[in-house]
Order: structure tokens, then C-alpha cells, then sequence
């Protein structure tokens, strides 16, 4: 009810009256005053006024209190972005980031006393921190004087001679000076292309993770040259982020047809509603995401633009991410020398049962409570904005620092924040000093990890807790839903496979003789101690408590023993269960989870059970047959997404060079392939590949009967147990499910099918003549395999892509899965390379240039800490470089030349900051083909070995016929020339 009543005396004359009246200074009497009421004909507007329903005093229920629906506002406390806004308009100047007030004038001089009277009546504007104007039409004849507000600084940029343009443009910025008074101009441009000028602010409150806060103001015109104006924008403001590396960048202004995305694709824009008519010419981006709220205001004047209110909405990450309290192991220095003589002079006979399982939890008990008595627990808590320079000394000079602020003593306050700035620059040059010893000692782990530190690179958030207990034992129960269809529907209830032609059929392993299906698989104690060896201290500890230091450090003493387990486990062809349960760690698969499946499983297994897999594994891959599956690139030796993309792409392009021919790609996706093998249909498989019987009990029994719970920050689901699938995070998971699905091949000669681990595309070359019936019965074919093995197709997720370069391109008929209509897209990312319908590269380069230019922010944090140039170098070559040249060989050959300029920009951009030559593109993609070509040709198992011909002079080998330059500037064609030695690669 008070807005109505607030809106009703705004439209009184007697208080329109009042308010010119203080306007004008005008004195009224008494009598006066009450003249002008008695002669007012003006009531409260109609429109304003609330109907009754009845009235009031006739009413019977006149005494009983109103309903709540009939309340125009609810009760109860603000939360969320209500009380946000609340906080904003109590604390006007201690907010993360500066409230802006921004506005296209057009002419300052002509809005000049409405301007000054916007700021003295619209207080949401006047409270604002930062007034930004562009389009001010300012000249050097008009002082500063005259465009002055009272409790701002007033900075402003004036168009020149520069910009080839007599009036117009013009820039200008007011700081309140209640928000900060340590500013300054660093920047400032004005050419025809565009007119920009940089403030550098450090207000009196700032988050700790910000050290300033640099403003641009830019102003295009509309017919500039967008992409000079985006050059030396690029230009200015990576200079300043080499400076500033750690500031909150703004860029507000006019910039009509202009887009910063394109230059600097990591900045967010936060501007969403409409500036000049249905057009979004202003714009203000940040390199801060969801920093801020934009709110159309009226027009300034006869300004074509709207104005804008912009709010921030950012959260520190001290109040976004609260401290988290871990319990750490201490080991104190002669924990490892205790270990190895306790276990040393232990008799392991006494611990010798006939039953494996009893045998096995006995041992890893003892050496679980050995541990415990030379190591003790620690819990500590880890804010998320703590340095990692920051020392006990330097905290306590911080508390003597607000010690001395609170006590009003102005000396000794000043005392007090030298000294800590001392204490800081010392605690730094420490912490740097400690970074170049280990780099001067090849201690890459302790460097790589500083830097992540120093940097918050690759810095992952932990898991809310949000749901509790009841939310683990969902999930519990939804990773293990595929068990209920595995029970509906047993191995021997499943249809057998579709029969394959001949020509299709993967190679047939030798058939083993009786004596080899029956030998026992045993392990010598050389083997297990030189594992054991090997395993990394900092892995995570497993359902069975034995850490992996005890392993590693005490090797020599247990390996005997473990030896043994092992040998009496295979020969037995039983797993004992404490080694096969796991606990699983859900993941998420985006930033904000919204349902279970968006939560993938890691299993989180005892660190001996992976020894054990990796001696088992290393004895299977002896058994099988050379040329499995060849088509299969995942998990094998020199083979990667780059030889499987480049595989796909030759035989499209080589389909494409025929008259009339297109091609469709079917990418799948299934749902948790991993989950859903069986068991019993693996063993026949293996023994098919000739595995002896006992290794394939024992692996039958160890994917049988598995406990398993979900761990979900403090809280522990209720033990199920699985009989379906192979735990991820398992080491003998990947070789499995390549053996499990090593029979999935393409049935007819126009299609292949190509596989990196569950990632399956099958590719249908297509000729007019032809038609489409062979690719159509591939899929149906590979459909009923799936079926037959239990592996799910997400219809949802799988999608495909039609590569046509026809001129009379015929209507293509949509494909059927299960009665689904699949999605055709025209990009899609294809083993994390963007792959599109014209075999163009311009999406994945942005992409790559995205995630480099993101990761510069990493490579200026070391360089403002003063890290050698080394360790700079190493940085860059391990996260900048490996983005930009991921997939290299396959696209890099097909890109144009405005594509190569967008990531030239980025390796320039490290080079000024590393502040030494950097390797070119071109150089890297010479050098990676050459290496390619070279594994090609020595590896006859590789699907693309039968491309590298051999000419009779036995030195050079056939260049490869093209008729487009799409297979002319592939890799394969460029890998041949690059063995020729041909020029121009």
C-alpha cells in the first residue's frame, strides 16, 4: 500500500507545488498555504486508488484480519538476489566490483543541467561508483570546471586532430570519490578507427583476489574498420593483462557493429537488453563471469540511446566458497624405517590360511594397524583465497596491522603496513626461491605443483554436499541400475550377435592348444616388488586403508607376501572381496548438476588390487593375436584421437574427390558402456581370443559380486553389490571393454567403423548410384549388436553429420534408431576436435584460441612473481602449446589464413610475455608430421600404413592423386610429401 500512496502524492498538485517551491527558494504563509488547498480542484488520481470490494464499515466480517493472498507483498526474511540487492543499497561503495551508471549523450554540453540535475535528484545514479559517457563532443574550449560534480573526479578523453574528424566522439569518466581516490589514466587512443581511454582504480574495498580494477570506455563508429579497432583493442588490453594479470578488467561503451568476443573470447557480455531501438550497440564486458546486471534507464535528454544502470552481482570467492577442513596423515621421518623393520621381522606364516579372502584381510588388517602406530591424523581447514606464500610470520604481522588500525594510533598504524609489506616481498621471493630449487633439482612434481598454487590453475572445486546421505544413496542406487536389466535379461536369454560377411569378419586367432587352455597363471616376486615400486605416493588410499607410501617405501618386505595372494588368487580363480570393492566418487559433469545422470563414477579402488591388475594385464596383452581390431586406436601403443580423426577424414575426403558422392556420419554415444558389460558374454569372447581358462575365471570373478558405495563428501552410502560391468577407474577396465567389443566391425566395404575406446563413429561413403542401403543396414546391423551385448545407445546424444558437396544436393532421408529420429547437426566434436559439415576449420581454431588466451592469465601470474624464464617456458609448452596444437596434424594444413592470424595472436601474446622466440605453428606441424608419418610407416597394423607406397627406386613413395585441395592440403597427402621432402609443408 505505500507505493500507491507514494504514487498518489506524486500526482497532488500541492506537492508538486512544494517541491518547485524548495526548487525556487519561495516563502508561503500559513494563510497562504491553506488558499491554495481550499482552492485545489485536484484529488488523488483514480488510477491509483484500490477498489474495495464492500465497504468497510458495513462489512460483517469487518473485525477478522485480512487473508494472505489478499497481500500485495509477502512476509517473512529477503534471500538470494533480493537480499543481494538489499546489501547493494546499504553498502553503496564496499561492493566486489564498481556499480556503473553508463550512457551514450550525444552532446554533454546541451544535457549539461539535466545531467546535473539527474545526479541530484536519481539517487540510485548519484551512489553509483563509476559515471561512464561516451559520445560527449567535449573540445579542449571547454574547461573541466564546467562539467564538474560535486564528490567526483571527473577524467575525460577529447576526440583529436587524429581521428580525421572535425567534432563528435569524445569520452568522459566520473570516480566517486567515496568509492576510491587512487586513480589514474594509463591509456588513452583516438584514431578513425576507434577512441578508447583506460582508468586504473584501486577503490578503499576490493576482494582479495582482485588487486585493481582497470576501466576502458570505448567508443566505434559505425563506419570504422571493425577488425583494425579489434586488433589494437587486443593489442592495449593484453599489455595491460601482461601489467595487471590479477585485475578485474571492465570495457564498457558504444561499440555498434563491434564484437570483443572475437578478439578476447574469455570476456563475458553482460549487456542483454536492447541500447538503440531493437539493437544492442552498448555493451560491457569483463573478464569477471556473471559479474554483472544490466537495467535499462530513460533516455538522457534527446539521446537515441537508452542509459543503463549496471549492478554487480559478483560473489567473492571467499563468500562463494566456504573453508574446507580435510584430514591429512602426517608421517614423521622415521615412519618408513619403522614400517620396514616391523615388517621385516614379521613372520607371514602365521598368517597363511587356506582361504584366500580370510589370508588377505588378516594381512592388509596388520599392515593397516602398523601404519597407524607410526603416523598420526590432522585435521586442517583450507580457505579458498589463501596464498601460497602466506606464512605464520606474514599472518602475524597482518593481525598486528588491524591491531594497530583499531587502537587509532596514526604511527604506529603506519609501523605496522610497512612492515608487513615487507614481510610480504620477503615471503614471496621465499616462495620463489623454493620454486627454482626444485626446478634446479628435476623435481617437476613439487614445481608443477607450486605453480598450480601460485596460479589456481586446474584448481577443482570439491562436490557439495548438498543432499547429504540421501543424495548418496541415490546416486548409489542409479550407478548400479543397469544390474536390474542384467538380471531381467542374462547372458544366455541375449540374442547372439548378427552374423557378419566373411570379407568383414575380424581376423580369427590362432586356435590354442589344449595345454595352453589349461596352464595356471602365476607372477614372480621380481615382478610384483618392481610394481610396487612404481606406485605413486600421492595416489588416493582405497576401500582397504593401505596407503600407497606403505607399499611403495616397504616394497622390498611385502612383496612376498602379496605374491603369494596373488598366486593362490589366480590358481584358485577367485578375487577376495576386500580387494574387489570399491568406493565411488561421483564427478560432475558440468559446473551445476541438475539430476543424477549428470554425475559420472569413479570407482576408487585398493591400490594393491591395481598391482595385481597391472601383472594380469601385462599377461593378456602377451596372449592376444597382432592386428586385433585395428580400427580401435584407444589404449594402444603410439595410437591417439589424432590417428583416429585423421583415419575418418581420409576416407571421407578420398570419397569426396568421386562425382556424385557424399558422405554421412553416424557418431554414437551409449549410455555408461562401461556399466553395462557382461560378464559371461566377455568370457566367451576371451576365451575365443584363446586366454587360458583359469585367468578367465579369475577375471569372471573378479567383475562378480563386487561391493561398492558411494562416498559423497562426509557422508557414506549403505554396500550393494554388482554383477554387471567393469568399475571405472579399474586398470584392466579399458583393456576389457576393447576385448568386449573387438567384433564390432564394419560389415559392408563403403562404411567403416572407427572406435576410440566407447566412442563409436560409423562413417557411410555414398555414391548416386548406389544409394544409401548399405549404410542403412550397417546401422541396423551395428544396432542389433549392441543389443546383443548389452550395450545402450543414447538416442539423445547421438547425433550425425552429412558431409555434401553436390551442387543438386538431394533431400536426405533422417535416420531411425530404435524408432528415433537422430538429430543432424552441422558441428559436432568429434574426439575434442569441432568437425563441420564443409570440412572447415574455423570453429575448432576459436575454440583453441578461447582456452589459449584463457590460460595466458596462468603465464602472466608467473611473470608478475618474477619466475625464471625457465620455469616460464616449461609453462607454457605444458598448457598453452598443448591447447593450440591438439590435433595439429589433422586440421592445421586445411585452415585459412584468418584463422592461423587468431592463434599467430596467441603465440605472440606469450612471447612478450615469456620475453623469448617461440616455436611457429608452421614449424610444430612440420616437425609433428614428419614424426607421424615416420610411426605410420613402421607400424603395418596401422589402417593407414597402406597409404605410404613405396616407388620402385625404394627412396621416395607415391604422392597421393587430388583432385580438390581438401585432400591436397590433408594429412596424409601433406605426411607424404613430407617424406619426399617436398617444399611448402
Amino acid at each position: 500500500m505505500a507505493a500507491r500512496v507514494d504514487a498518489a502524492a506524486g500526482c497532488s498538485s500541492t506537492q508538486n507545488l512544494a517541491f518547485l517551491s524548495c526548487q525556487n527558494r519561495l516563502v508561503y504563509s500559513r494563510q497562504d498555504m491553506l488558499s491554495i488547498r481550499l482552492r485545489s480542484e485536484c484529488c488523488t488520481n483514480c488510477e491509483c486508488l484500490r477498489v474495495c470490494k464492500e465497504d468497510f464499515l458495513t462489512s460483517k466480517n469487518w473485525g477478522v484480519k485480512r487473508h494472505r493472498r489478499d497481500r500485495k507483498q509477502k512476509r517473512g526474511c529477503r534471500g538470494g538476489r533480493r537480499l543481494r540487492q538489499l546489501r547493494l543499497k546499504t553498502q553503496h561503495y564496499n561492493l566486489p566490483l564498481p556499480s556503473i551508471f553508463y550512457a551514450n549523450v550525444r552532446s554533454l554540453v546541451n544535457k549539461l543541467e539535466e545531467w546535473k540535475l539527474w545526479i541530484a535528484t536519481e539517487k540510485t545514479v548519484s551512489e553509483c561508483c563509476l559515471l561512464l559517457l561516451t559520445e560527449t563532443w567535449l573540445t579542449p574550449i571547454i574547461p573541466d570546471s564546467a562539467i564538474e560534480l560535486t564528490g567526483y573526479t571527473v577524467f575525460r578523453h577529447d576526440r583529436t586532430e587524429d581521428s580525421g574528424k572535425r567534432r563528435g566522439g569524445g569520452l568522459c569518466a566520473y570516480v566517486n570519490n567515496s568509492w576510491c581516490t587512487n586513480h589514474a589514466v594509463i591509456a588513452s587512443h583516438c584514431s578513425p578507427t576507434v577512441e578508447f581511454m583506460t582508468l586504473k582504480c584501486r577503490p578503499i574495498y576490493l576482494p582479495r583476489e582482485f588487486t585493481a580494477v582497470l576501466i576502458t570506455i570505448v567508443y566505434i563508429a559505425p563506419d570504422a574498420n571493425i577488425n583494425e579497432a579489434m586488433g589494437l583493442l587486443h593489442d592495449a588490453i593484453s599489455r595491460q593483462q601482461g601489467k595487471y594479470p590479477e585485475a578485474a578488467f571492465l570495457v564498457c561503451g558504444d561499440f555498434n557493429q563491434a564484437d570483443l568476443k572475437v578478439v578476447l573470447p574469455k570476456f563475458y557480455q553482460h549487456i542483454k537488453c536492447a541500447t538503440r531501438g531493437e539493437r544492442t550497440l552498448d555493451r560491457l564486458y569483463t573478464n569477471v563471469k556473471q559479474a554483472y546486471k544490466a537495467e535499462p534507464l530513460a533516455h538522457l535528454g534527446q539521446s537515441d540511446h537508452v542509459s543503463l544502470l549496471l549492478t554487480p552481482e559478483y560473489i567473492p570467492v571467499r563468500k562463494r566458497t566456504p573453508a574446507i577442513k580435510r584430514d591429512i596423515t602426517i608421517w614423521p621421518a622415521e615412519a618408513s624405517q619403522q614400517l620396514q623393520d616391523c615388517f621385516h621381522d614379521t613372520d607371514w606364516e602365521v598368517f597363511a590360511q587356506q582361504d584366500v579372502e580370510t589370508h588377505t584381510e588378516q594381512v592388509l588388517d596388520y599392515i593397516r594397524f602398523c601404519t597407524e602406530n607410526v603416523t598420526r591424523r590432522r585435521r586442517i581447514k583450507i580457505y579458498p583465497n589463501r596464498k601460497p606464500w602466506m606464512t605464520r610470520e606474514v599472518q602475524g604481522l597482518l593481525k598486528a596491522r588491524n591491531t594497530a588500525f583499531r587502537s587509532g594510533n596514526k604511527s604506529l598504524y603506519s609501523l605496522a603496513r610497512a612492515d608487513l609489506k615487507r614481510g610480504i616481498r620477503v615471503a614471496k621471493e621465499a616462495y620463489r626461491q623454493r620454486l627454482e630449487n626444485h626446478l634446479q633439482s628435476n623435481n617437476t612434481r613439487q614445481v608443477w605443483q607450486g605453480v598450480q598454487e601460485l596460479t589456481g590453475y586446474k584448481s577443482k572445486d570439491s562436490l557439495a554436499d548438498e543432499g547429504g546421505a540421501s543424495l548418496a544413496e541415490d546416486l548409489n542406487a542409479f550407478f548400479a541400475r543397469f544390474e536390474v536389466t542384467s538380471a531381467a535379461t542374462p547372458a544366455e536369454a541375449l540374442p547372439p550377435p548378427p552374423p557378419l560377411p566373411v570379407k568383414a569378419l575380424p581376423p580369427s586367432p590362432p586356435s590354442p592348444s589344449s595345454v595352453q587352455r589349461n596352464v595356471v597363471v602365476s607372477v614372480e616376486k621380481e615382478e610384483m616388488r618392481k610394481v610396487l615400486k612404481g606406485i605413486n605416493p600421492r595416489k588416493a588410499t582405497g576401500p582397504d586403508g593401505v596407503a600407497g607410501r606403505v607399499l611403495r617405501d616397504c616394497a622390498d618386505q611385502l612383496a612376498g607376501v602379496f605374491t603369494g595372494i596373488l598366486n593362490r588368487s589366480l590358481a584358485q580363480a577367485i578375487v577376495p572381496s576386500c580387494l574387489k570393492s570399491s568406493t565411488i566418487v561421483p564427478i560432475a559433469k558440468k559446473s551445476n548438476p541438475e539430476d543424477l545422470n549428470d554425475f559420472r563414477p569413479v570407482a576408487l579402488t585398493p591400490i594393491i588390487m591395481k598391482c595385481f591388475e597391472k601383472l594380469v594385464r601385462n599377461y593378456v596383452i602377451a596372449c592376444l593375436p597382432e592386428g586385433l581390431d585395428t580400427f580401435q586406436f584407444a589404449y594402444k601403443t603410439k595410437r591417439s584421437t589424432e590417428d583416429a580423426v585423421a583415419i575418418a577424414l581420409h576416407a571421407v575426403l578420398a570419397h569426396l574427390e568421386q562425382r556424385g558422392g557424399y558422405a554421412r556420419l553416424l557418431f554414437l554415444d551409449f549410455s555408461s558402456a562401461f556399466n553395462t558389460i557382461l560378464p559371461q558374454r566377455l568370457m566367451s569372447k576371451l576365451e575365443d581370443l584363446g586366454l587360458p581358462l583359469s585367468l578367465c575365471g579369475w577375471i569372471l570373478d573378479f567383475l562378480s559380486d563386487r561391493p561398492q558405495r558411494v562416498r559423497l563428501g562426509p557422508y557414506t552410502s549403505s554396500m550393494l553389490r554388482t554383477n554387471t560391468g567393469t568399475p571405472q577407474g579399474c586398470v584392466l577396465s579399458p583393456l576389457l571393454y576393447i576385448l568386449y567389443t573387438y567384433d564390432c566391425v564394419a560389415a559392408h566395404p563403403s562404411n567403416r567403423v572407427v572406435k576410440f575406446a566407447d566412442d563409436t563413429t560409423v562413417i557411410g561413403l555414398i555414391s548416386e548410384r548406389e544409394g544409401e542401403m548399405d549404410y542403412r543396414d550397417e546401422v541396423e546391423r551395428l544396432t542389433e549388436w549392441c543389443r546383443a551385448n548389452n550395450l545402450l545407445i543414447n538416442t539423445r546424444k547421438t547425433k550425425e553429420l552429412v558431409v555434401d558437396f553436390r551442387r543438386q544436393k538431394s533431400n536426405v532421408q533422417p535416420l531411425l534408431l530404435d524408432g528415433v529420429c537422430v538429430e543432424r547437426v552441422t558441428t559436432f566434436r568429434f574426439l575434442g576436435i569441432e568437425l563441420q559439415e564443409d570440412l572447415s576449420w574455423s570453429v575448432n581454431t576459436r575454440g583453441l584460441v578461447k582456452k589459449a588466451q584463457q590460460r595466458l592469465y596462468f603465464l602472466r601470474i608467473l611473470r608478475k612473481n618474477h619466475l625464471p624464464q625457465k620455469l616460464l617456458l616449461a609453462f607454457y609448452h605444458c598448457a598453452i602449446e598443448s591447447v593450440l596444437t591438439y590435433g595439429l596434424c589433422v586440421w592445421y594444413g586445411s585452415c585459412t589464413t584468418r584463422d592461423r592470424l587468431g592463434l599467430c595472436r596467441v603465440v605472440k601474446a606469450a612471447e612478450s610475455i615469456v620475453g623469448c622466440p617461440l616455436s611457429t605453428l608452421e614449424q610444430i606441424y612440420a616437425t609433428r608430421c614428419h614424426r607421424k608419418a615416420l610411426d605410420i610407416v613402421k607400424d603395418p597394423s596401422h589402417p593407414g600404413h597402406c597409404l605410404f607406397e613405396l616407388l620402385p627406386s625404394g627412396r621416395r613413395y607415391r604422392t597421393m592423386k587430388t583432385r580438390t585441395s581438401r585432400l591436397k592440403n590433408s594429412f596424409f597427402s601433406r605426411a607424404i610429401s613430407a617424406l619426399n621432402g617436398k617444399p611448402g609443408l
